[in-house]
């Protein structure tokens, strides 16, 4: 193996543990600073990792291999397309963007400069996520023709309150579709293929004095290859039911998987394939309270790194990751139809990226 890659976080918010921790304990991998536009902030949370603290800026004079970038959702693009700038490869955290238009930016200025852009998926890194996608690959399912998921979640109005940006449209980008159930509309879209058009309704239940945007959403999803996907999300719930996703195929077969409590490891729930036996379901017979959401965190750390030491064996050999920023873009596209449909009460197509992206010329930086 050669050097160490030098890597850096930039926002040092909640997620952004995940990342940090992941990076000091990866081998060859130097976590070297961690930025934030709060200094203080920075140098608190940098202090936890052993590595340095700085600006954003500050950090990209460090000549930084890669960087994640766990800022707030509208702040992505900036970042992301100031990594470009620096040669500096990028994990950018979910959603990659709150519109379709600054994801294309972000992956133009990527393809550009010649960096490698990838997206914190990291429920895609559950062993049961990816056995329904091999049974899906090697004929076990067939063709997906049915699928579903929900995303029924709790959160208290402090959860929304506690930062300006949360809550908004013009700072969140969304509600519960934008920031919760897009880990599973991105399951979704990852089984059942391309998403051409989608019919939805949303309304802010429990939340709505201290929220713009929705906490509760329902949508059909048609895809290209002809199969249907209906999709029920909230963070309304008391306690919350957790999250499932379920597909069946053209042979009869279905499969699906449950994340119950929110942030535990998901297990196969549903294995019903002709001569194969039924899973027994993980959720037992009670309900438990819901866990705060620095477990939640916690407990995702694993997966976190698990797709981390994917990403930087990616830039060390050069090829893709495992979510590029196109494939992130797909999970956000459909976001984009489900929020037109419900402001115009109608069914509406689902945009594709290349129909977003102006290119860019080849950049000069640095590598």
């Amino acid at each position: 193996m050669g050097s160490a890659l030098r890597a850096g976080v930039i926002g040092c918010g909640n997620v952004a543990g995940n990342h940090a921790a992941a990076y000091r304990d990866l081998p060859g991998v130097e976590l070297v600073a961690c930025g934030d536009i709060d200094p203080t902030r920075a140098a608190r949370f940098a202090g936890r990792y052993g590595a340095g603290a700085g600006t954003p800026d500050d950090l990209f004079a460090l000549g930084l291999d890669l960087v994640s970038v766990c800022t707030p959702h509208p702040t992505h693009e900036a970042v992301v397309t100031q990594a470009a700038a620096h040669g500096v490869h990028v994990l950018c955290e979910k959603p990659i963007a709150t519109e379709l238009g600054a994801a294309a930016r972000m992956v133009a200025a990527c393809e550009a400069a010649g960096v490698t852009l990838g997206v914190a998926f990291q429920r895609r890194f559950w062993p049961a996520a990816r056995r329904i996608r091999t049974a899906i690959d090697d004929g076990t399912l067939g063709v997906p023709v049915l699928g579903h998921t929900s995303v029924l979640l709790h959160r208290d109005t402090s959860y929304y309150t506690a930062d300006a940006w949360r809550g908004t449209w013009a700072s969140d980008g969304g509600g519960v579709l934008m920031t919760q159930a897009i880990h599973n509309i991105d399951l979704l879209q990852w089984y059942m293929g391309e998403a051409v058009e989608v019919s939805c309704a949303h309304a802010a239940f429990r939340h709505g004095e201290a929220i713009e945007v929705e906490d509760t959403a329902v949508a059909t999803v048609r895809f290209a290859s002809g199969g249907l996907a209906t999709l029920a999300a909230s963070t309304a719930l008391t306690p919350g039911l957790g999250t499932r996703v379920l597909v069946s195929g053209r042979t009869g077969a279905s499969a699906g998987l449950a994340e119950y409590p929110e942030g535990s490891e998901a297990r196969i729930d549903v294995w019903a394939v002709p001569g194969a036996g039924t899973a027994a379901s993980p959720f037992g017979t009670g309900l438990i309270a819901d866990p705060p959401l620095s477990r939640i965190n916690g407990a995702l750390a694993p997966f976190h790194a698990l797709l981390i030491a994917e990403f930087a064996d990616a830039v060390r050999g050069g090829r893709e990751p495992a979510v590029t920023g196109r494939e992130a873009a797909k999970s956000l596209a459909i976001l984009t139809a489900c929020y037109a449909s419900a402001a115009a009460g109608r069914p509406e197509p689902v945009p594709t990226l290349d129909e977003e992206i102006t290119p860019c010329p080849p950049s000069d930086s640095p590598t």
